[in-house]
């Protein structure tokens, strides 16, 4: 079983062939995932809603993302480990650096993912210089929720497009190892993971990405709310290893996302 790293993707992305990745917040489903050949494993601050039960992920802290990050860590030996970097956690360059050398130390992740554009370029270049490998978020950024007006797809016009391209090619010059890519229309998706050579994984993106994400928990259908992008895997399935595994085969054949999860 060999370890994914960030030079996997990078090949991955080269080659052509597609990432898998899914949400986990605890050893047992680490494990699952594991087992079913996941590359990725985003600990994501989703976990606020998912787990905790509120509205957004604004509440999520530090001691959470580190805990969750911590006890996956303990059930998984393959996928690469990317933990959330909480809301609020890296608003200045020694912030993000305090808080990513915690989520690495003691959470054990590999990665660890900030939201957002050109405002956090000079906080990527820090973390990078410092040894810290990051995965950029582009297009819906939760974290932003309100200032963005609820939960969009973005990207839907040329200017907006026009500027998550440029922040895309802007965050890899900074030092990104990866980016995610939410709820964009495919075609811009297509675009920007054709203009940077780091792996773009999508969530609502469409199929031109190099990967996919969804939460653990929408795939198998017991979220209170359904995006329209993700499908529930594990209502075609017999158990829930069984649904990881279609996901991740859907992903790498490229039967998933179809037209209808796509913007």
């Amino acid at each position: 079983m060999q370890k994914v790293t960030l030079n996997t993707l990078k090949e991955m992305k080269k080659q052509g062939s597609k990432i898998a990745c899914l949400t986990a917040y605890d050893a047992a489903f680490a494990r699952l995932l594991d087992k079913a050949g996941m590359d990725v494993i985003l600990v994501g601050d989703s976990l606020g809603m998912v787990l905790h039960g509120e509205k957004t992920t604004l509440k999520v802290s530090m001691n959470d993302m580190i805990y969750h990050s911590r006890i996956v860590k303990s059930g998984c030996g393959r996928a690469l480990i990317v933990g959330d970097m909480p809301f609020m956690s890296y608003a200045s360059p020694a912030q993000a650096l305090g808080n990513a050398a915690r989520l690495m130390s003691e959470g054990g992740a590999e990665v660890v993912k900030l939201e957002g554009g050109a405002v956090v370029a000079d906080i990527i270049s820090h973390l990078d210089r410092h040894g810290v490998p990051v995965c950029a978020h582009l297009g819906l950024i939760p974290q932003s929720v309100h200032k963005l007006g609820g939960y969009h797809a973005q990207g839907l016009d040329q200017k907006s497009a026009k500027q998550i391209l440029h922040d895309a090619k802007l965050l890899e010059n900074a030092g990104a190892s990866m980016l995610v890519l939410e709820c964009v229309p495919h075609q811009l998706a297509g675009e920007v993971t054709g203009a940077i050579s780091i792996p773009v994984i999508g969530i609502g993106a469409g199929a031109l990405c190099d990967g996919q994400v969804l939460v653990l928990y929408d795939l198998l259908g017991i979220t209170e709310r359904q995006p329209r992008f993700s499908k529930i895997f594990l209502e075609s399935e017999t158990s829930i290893l069984s649904a990881i595994e279609k996901y991740v085969d859907a992903v790498r054949t490229g039967e998933f996302p179809a037209a209808e999860h796509q913007f």
